[in-house]
């Protein structure tokens, strides 16, 4: 998937990308888009909590890694703002999970939601999906809303480690 959305592209998080980040906290790389290769500024907030897992994904990157996550690079000043995915592939039922998440400076801008949008009518369209699920901090009011407008009603709850209780949420075609 490489999306542009008004003030954004999706463009799929690279090996190179990942191993650039580990090396450095502030690098500039050349990414693909549909008008040729952009140099994109990557911040040292980017890419937030998922960070921990850069090692793990460089060590082994699985086949097709790269079409399920994705940079949120802001169009206007070719700087990454973001990341977002699916946490693995449909399950039988058709449901796949999403994730999401903005450098703090990005936050509060409609970026989320921009960003949520053109991912979720992307997975809807795919046969395989009949669902598109997320889980999001009770505490993360500025999630939930973005969840809510697009559509997506709250389903459940669940619990883990890092976040504690979670709000479940989900969208059907």
């Amino acid at each position: 998937m490489n999306t542009e959305t008004p003030r954004l592209l999706l463009v799929p998080l690279t090996p190179e990308v990942i191993g650039a980040r580990l090396r450095q906290e502030r690098f500039t790389a050349a990414v693909p888009t549909s008008r040729g290769p952009l140099a994109v500024t990557y911040p040292p907030d980017w890419p937030g909590d998922i960070l921990p897992l850069f090692s793990v994904w460089q060590r082994d990157f699985p086949q097709g890694e790269a079409q399920r996550h994705l940079t949120l690079v802001e169009r206007a000043t070719a700087t990454a703002i973001g990341q977002m995915g699916t946490k693995g592939l449909p399950d039988k039922r058709g449901d796949v999970e999403i994730g999401y998440g903005l450098n703090p400076g990005a936050r509060g801008q409609g970026y989320a939601t921009e960003a949520v949008s053109a991912l979720v009518a992307d997975l809807l369209a795919y046969p395989a999906v009949r669902r598109v699920t997320a889980q999001t901090a009770v505490t993360n009011t500025a999630s939930a809303r973005v969840l809510q407008k697009l559509d997506f009603t709250q389903v459940g709850a669940a619990w883990d480690e890092e976040d504690g209780d979670l709000q479940v949420w989900a969208r059907t075609r």
